[in-house]
């Protein structure tokens, strides 16, 4: 039993393992085609890659192979995460002295480190500057079954952690403010029409700049036929069930409010006359679920390239036709990508990603409302 870590790399490749994952909540990644090495992934780290090698590599042409395919293979993370900038930790436990890593010290983007043992680490100022702490919660006092029971169990108990969370998240909860939203939209468009009210509260440049500013709310909640009713209540249902659930009543409900609310502001800068309806606010939902699907990409990410994504581009060239008020569905999808990054995605989002979100929110409707009501607006 006390053989069960008798391989040192292979001692060595658990506790980078536990601490990575662990103490620095980095998530592993699956890179088809990878054999011999672990991928790990946290977008909020300055190595937003870390990866930790033990195939044994024993001259330089197979470590420039290396690090050609970490290039080809960072550039697709880059692309699927929307990064700009991308930086990655190689960590290899298994080198042959004749590979001679002075020739690749100084690769773009990716740090190179050789470690045989945890006192290694500290010969890397590059990782000391980065985690601190990682020779301290690498050294144990457990030996050979006991030390891989502890860092089995840890690495255990933040995944058993980590699915709690998913799961809260994922699992499927009483929509209850879509069915609200859909409620009011019906019985306002019926008391609207009744009373011929549908041009006193709907969205007008004039209007709104003449003191109105109602019509920046009460214009998405108006709709202008049974039809166009019809098919955004349908669209609020089938959307808002889903994102209800995900972001959780009240950051739903403000997503909803200042998307709509956005999409409007572009709506009376674009364009001269009436509109109604609660598409932008619809087209702020389906900006939400992108943004909250490249948090969850791991669960995710094929539902928003292949369903999402298309049908707001589908979307959008139907918004061109002539009558539908195209700018409110542009403003509303951008609108709704900043509300979701203000109100946050839970366990995902940082407190200086939500401000950033409530910043640029608020430059585009400000500089939108200034401009409008300043007569910079378009002609």
């Amino acid at each position: 039993m006390e053989e069960m870590i008798a391989n040192p790399n292979d001692e060595l490749v658990m506790k980078l393992l536990r601490y990575f994952i662990s103490e620095k909540n980095y998530t592993p990644i699956v890179i088809r085609g990878v054999e011999g090495e672990i991928w790990l992934e946290n977008m909020e780290e300055d190595y937003k890659i870390v990866r930790i090698v033990s195939n044994y590599i024993h001259n330089d042409e197979q470590f420039e192979f290396d690090l050609f395919k970490t290039k080809k293979l960072m550039k697709m993370i880059k692309k699927k995460t929307l990064s700009f900038k991308m930086n990655a930790l190689s960590i290899f436990v298994n080198l042959n002295d004749n590979v001679n890593l002075n020739k690749f010290e100084d690769t773009p983007k990716i740090d190179i480190a050789q470690i045989n043992e945890e006192d290694d680490l500290k010969h890397y100022n590059f990782i000391i500057d980065k985690f601190p702490d990682i020779t301290k919660e690498m050294t144990f006092t457990e030996k050979g079954v006991e030390l891989f029971m502890k860092l089995t169990g840890d690495i255990s108990k933040k995944n058993e952690g980590e699915a709690k969370m998913n799961e809260e998240v994922f699992s499927m909860k009483r929509p209850i403010i879509t069915y609200a939203l859909i409620i009011i939209n019906v019985i306002a468009y019926f008391l609207s029409n009744m009373f011929g009210l549908v041009d006193d509260f709907a969205v007008n440049r004039f209007m709104i700049t003449h003191g109105e500013f109602y019509r920046l709310f009460t214009g998405m909640f108006l709709h202008a036929n049974l039809i166009h009713l019809l098919f955004n209540c349908y669209a609020i249902y089938i959307i808002g069930m889903q994102l209800e659930s995900f972001l959780g009543k009240a950051k739903y409900l403000l997503v909803y409010l200042m998307s709509g609310f956005a999409g409007n502001c572009l709506s009376i800068f674009m364009s001269t006359g009436y509109s109604v309806g609660a598409s932008g606010a619809i087209f702020g939902l389906l900006g939400s679920l992108v943004y909250f699907g490249y948090h969850y990409r791991v669960y995710l990410e094929t539902v928003v390239k292949s369903q999402i994504i298309p049908l707001i581009i589908l979307n959008l060239l139907i918004g061109m036709a002539p009558g539908i008020d195209n700018w409110g569905h542009i403003g509303g999808l951008i609108g709704g990508v900043f509300a979701t990054m203000a109100v946050g995605v839970k366990y995902k989002t940082t407190k200086f990603e939500m401000v950033n979100g409530v910043i640029l929110y608020v430059i585009l409707v400000g500089a939108l409302l200034f401009m409008t009501f300043t007569g910079m607006f378009i002609k």
